[in-house]
């Protein structure tokens, strides 16, 4: 498996914001996360984060899902504790690519037309305190330097493009391919997370680990490992 920081960035990074509670009272929440993994928020006027002081002691709560057929299932949950400030101005522009990536809203616009002004919508970042995860495997907590320290799996994109594909397209040889390996019959079977030390695949409700004899270093490294777990007898 990946290392937990790095495990934790990864889910991060392909969640969407689920929840937002500001001084432990529940609000409305539009948001996405940054490239170092901190989530960035649009709030609105009249909205509780709106109106209070820029250290407000807040969480995020990150869901990572997978589409498996027609049912979605959590993958993981992330939730970034801390303090929400105010984007720098010569941040906004790229927070308000990183919110409207997740949350396309007409705020965004006045945001950054409007910048700084009381009646405007603000875009804020989470200053990192702490992070709780919790998979369908492990739980824990990491410090804001663990967690601002790694970095998602630098395969992440590709990964669920080919994880997709073979979901939809390949399931017949993937299923063959786990057998093979299992030397057992297996029921339902998926590929549920891919990176680049190896794959998981979801058997029934079981999550079964296949490591790579060594780590991929790119999409064609990362395709032809996988390829190894395909049967195309």
């Amino acid at each position: 498996m990946l290392p937990i920081p790095e495990r934790v960035r990864t889910l991060a990074a392909t969640a969407g914001v689920a929840k937002l509670t500001v001084d432990g009272a529940p609000s409305p929440v539009r948001g996405g996360v940054d490239q170092r993994g901190r989530p960035v928020l649009l709030v609105l006027p009249g909205e509780p984060l709106h109106r209070v002081r820029d250290d407000a002691v807040a969480a995020v709560n990150l869901t990572a899902m997978r589409r498996l057929g027609p049912a979605t299932h959590p993958r993981g949950l992330v939730e970034v504790q801390g303090w929400a400030e105010a984007v720098p101005e010569e941040e906004a522009r790229s927070a308000a690519v990183t919110v409207a990536a997740h949350c396309p809203d007409e705020g965004l616009f006045e945001a950054l037309e409007r910048y700084g002004r009381a009646d405007a919508p603000r875009l804020l970042r989470m200053d990192v305190g702490q992070v709780v995860y919790l998979t369908g495997q492990e739980s824990g907590m990491l410090d804001a330097d663990e967690y601002l320290g790694a970095a998602p799996d630098p395969l992440t994109e590709v990964a669920e493009r080919v994880l997709a594909h073979v979901n939809e397209s390949h399931r017949v040889q993937l299923a063959a391919g786990v057998v093979r390996q299992l030397g057992e019959p297996a029921g339902e079977v998926w590929l549920w997370e891919l990176d680049r030390l190896g794959a998981t695949v979801r058997v029934d409700e079981s999550l079964v680990r296949f490591p790579w004899p060594s780590a991929a270093r790119s999409a064609l490294c990362l395709e032809t490992s996988l390829r190894s777990l395909l049967c195309t007898c």
